[in-house]
């Protein structure tokens, strides 16, 4: 029972702590002007068109942290206040966000094989507790096996995201660097806020590793 509480505590604490530490952060450097006052939408087109990316277009979205790259309409999409901002903030995640579509350039393989896992874990970890609570309420125990397999899908998604991610944001610092996008102060600031973004997805790969460890141990407790 303590080990299910200590877990539980893990699994919510995890991801909340990353969320608050990129929501400070994105916050704290949207504070600040970059020194060469360019929004979102200027960097993003700085760093495509450098890497003969002419025909991605980037546009705005709704939201808040709701940037993200379009693979298959091949479109950037960028929240409101980072494609209109000035920020050092709007630039980093502008630029990280260009990062992967220089991934989707380059053939980056686990950008791919990310895209090819995304329909097979929506509809596995959907699947997945139902099939969970049936082998229990049932006792078919191999069907809770196989339930839990599937939430490894969800792990598995997370463990590749994680390195495409950081990838991305590698290859954003060297963008900004090399096309002088961010002042010698804005550089640091940059590196802030990418490194916060990381977090995150290192947090969900833990709190889904933990989430799978705890239903293992319930499974073990099933008498």
């Amino acid at each position: 029972m303590i080990t299910d509480i200590i877990l539980i505590i893990a699994i919510i604490a995890l991801p909340a702590i990353a969320q608050f530490y990129i929501s400070s952060t994105y916050k704290k450097y949207s504070d600040y002007e970059n020194e060469n006052k360019l929004s979102g939408f200027e960097v993003a087109r700085k760093i495509l068109d450098a890497n003969g990316l002419n025909n991605i277009d980037v546009v705005s979205t709704s939201g808040t942290l709701t940037d993200h790259y379009d693979p298959k309409r091949k479109v950037v999409r960028l929240s409101t206040d980072v494609f209109n901002g000035e920020s050092v903030a709007s630039l980093a995640v502008a630029a990280h966000e260009c990062g992967h579509a220089i991934q989707d350039k380059e053939g980056y393989a686990l950008l791919r094989f990310r895209s090819i896992l995304v329909p097979v874990v929506n509809v596995g970890t959907s699947l997945s507790y139902i099939i969970i609570v049936i082998g229990f309420l049932f006792q078919i125990f191999n069907l809770v096996l196989i339930g839990i397999a599937l939430t490894g899908l969800g792990l598995l998604f997370q463990l590749v995201t994680l390195p495409v991610e950081i990838n991305a944001s590698k290859r954003a610092g060297i963008q900004v660097r090399t096309l002088g996008l961010a002042g010698h102060e804005d550089l640091s600031g940059t590196k802030s806020v990418l490194t916060a973004a990381a977090m995150t997805y290192l947090a969900g790969v833990l709190a889904s590793a933990l989430q799978i460890l705890r239903l293992i141990l319930i499974f073990g407790r099933r008498d």
